[in-house]
């Protein structure tokens, strides 16, 4: 068979086509579109940037779970360095926060953010209709807002009686208390709460272990503690148990009651590195509580599918140790490398 070469033309723009609506990118984006399945007609919207745990890798990794073997659409906004576009995690230079208007579910990895009022007002206008919320490690202490400022009530250590300590103890639960536990010395065991064993969120889940220290939490009266992290001295499971440290929760589910009155599902993890969710019992707790949040308990199966989509090679995390030179657009399609290993970083010294 033999093709013109009008046709072969026509061919290869359909195929472009199809391609580009699978994925897409812009300054602060990059979205997977998933086809089909229990996601389908559901837009998860991904905001990252954190400095030090990396989670401007975690979130576009659990992003193409999400939508290749689950249909969601899956939108990740980054940070950036607003003079060279480039991904700089931990930057308040985030925008497309309009696209919350549409979303069914928020998943965030931040940490002190003080973004423009404009972005901050999206930010805001998700969380009092009661969308629901996944929030990671330093997500407890998302926003470091000044006085003066708008939203100067998210601020982590916020004093106002009303919504007392911000964003992170009122509506995740928790806000910044101490850490516990030595990053890169002291990896944890997350250890499932007994008697909550049986919630959705659980189901299938085992041998969780993590790379990341603790941090105290003692999560607002209410919240469900679904898993607690036993501090090792160590980075590998056989190490041994640092006795000093009592067990602490480490993840927890919770209902908020928002400004519309509408009950939000929100989880919450003081874990959620990059390297994390190389464990996959950690991995398959993320995915079981994407479908929780978003009221999508009897499609959570032992057996879902939790595996990587393309490359996956986090970074160890740390304060300035990203890849450097990457922007939204280098992560779009299923095969993109995250991050690439090649692209350069400053190690802490």
């Amino acid at each position: 068979m033999t093709f013109s070469r009008n046709r072969v033309s026509v061919l290869f723009a359909l195929l472009m086509t199809v391609e580009c609506s699978l994925w897409a990118a812009d300054r602060y984006s990059v979205v997977y579109q998933g086809a089909g399945g229990i996601g389908e007609g559901k837009h998860i919207v991904y905001i990252a940037s954190d400095h030090e745990y990396r989670t401007e890798e975690t979130l576009p990794a659990l992003a193409r779970i999400m939508a290749k073997h689950h249909g969601f659409k899956c939108t990740v906004i980054f940070g950036i360095d607003p003079d060279d576009g480039t991904i700089k995690p931990g930057s308040s230079e985030i925008g497309g926060l309009e696209v919350l208007k549409e979303a069914d579910l928020m998943v965030i990895g931040m940490r002190f953010i003080n973004m423009a009022d404009e972005q901050m007002q999206h930010f805001v206008d998700y969380v009092d209709r009661g969308g629901p919320i996944i929030g990671l490690r330093t997500s407890t202490h998302a926003f470091n807002i000044r006085k003066n400022r708008k939203y100067y009530s998210y601020d982590y250590r916020y004093p106002g009686e009303e919504f007392h300590l911000g964003f992170g103890r009122q509506v995740l639960g928790e806000t910044w208390v101490t850490h516990y536990g030595r990053n890169h010395r002291q990896s944890s065991i997350l250890a499932i709460q007994p008697e909550n064993k049986g919630h959705p969120v659980l189901l299938g889940v085992k041998d969780m272990h993590t790379q990341c220290g603790g941090y105290t939490a003692n999560p607002i009266a209410g919240s469900t503690i679904l898993a607690r992290g036993i501090i090792l001295n160590g980075m590998d499971t056989d190490a041994s148990v640092d006795t000093s440290k009592a067990v602490m929760p480490v993840v927890w589910v919770r209902e908020y009651k928002s400004n519309s009155s509408k009950m939000a599902r929100i989880f919450c993890t003081t874990q959620g590195a990059s390297e994390d969710i190389l464990n996959e019992g950690f991995r398959r707790l993320l995915v079981n509580a994407h479908l929780w949040c978003l009221g999508l308990d009897d499609h959570i199966r032992a057996g879902n599918t939790v595996d990587f989509v393309g490359p996956y090679h986090p970074a160890t995390f740390n304060f300035g140790g990203y890849r450097r030179g990457v922007r939204p657009a280098d992560l779009a399609g299923w095969d993109s490398p995250i991050m690439n290993p090649d692209a350069p970083t400053i190690e802490k010294k």
